[in-house]
């Protein structure tokens, strides 16, 4: 299923749902960053999906980062809560969401980076070669809270 972000966009579609969305910002002994490279949208993301009924917020981010990355991580603290009524994400299927993201913080536990169906390549990332890759604004927001030391972020 295609998607497009729209973010602070007049000309966005008016969203018909709202999702809690979980995911991790999961850091290597070597302090790079877990990023996958969405296939529906190209870019460079971290790992995030919807919250399955039954699960807790912390299953559902490790959950999505092992099904995204093929990384098992272990949650270590809160990055923060983004919900911007601007972000909004269109699906081909006629959804569109006002997301409202939780990203903790995580270590690396086990497995490896690979390929899958949702992303087209996984790899650790250095801070400094961040701005070489195509990210999304909302993801660089996360970014630049975990890299300047600005979290917890609540919005």
């Amino acid at each position: 299923m295609g998607r497009v972000e729209y973010w602070n966009d007049p000309n966005a579609p008016q969203p018909n749902s709202l999702v809690p969305a979980l995911g991790t910002l999961t850091v290597d002994t070597d302090g790079r960053i877990l990023l996958q490279r969405r296939r529906d949208t190209g870019q460079w993301a971290l790992p995030i999906g919807k919250m399955e009924i039954g699960e807790t917020p912390t299953q559902c981010a490790v959950r999505e980062t092992q099904e995204e990355t093929g990384i098992v991580v272990e949650p270590t603290g809160l990055l923060g809560f983004y919900s911007d009524p601007g972000h909004i994400v269109a699906y081909t299927d006629g959804e569109v969401r006002q997301e409202y993201e939780v990203i903790l913080l995580a270590r690396p536990i086990g497995g490896a980076p690979i390929a899958n169906d949702e992303a087209s390549a996984v790899r650790w990332v250095a801070p400094d070669d961040l701005s070489t890759l195509d990210i999304h604004p909302t993801q660089w927001r996360q970014l630049h809270d975990y890299l300047h030391g600005r979290f917890p972020h609540v919005d």
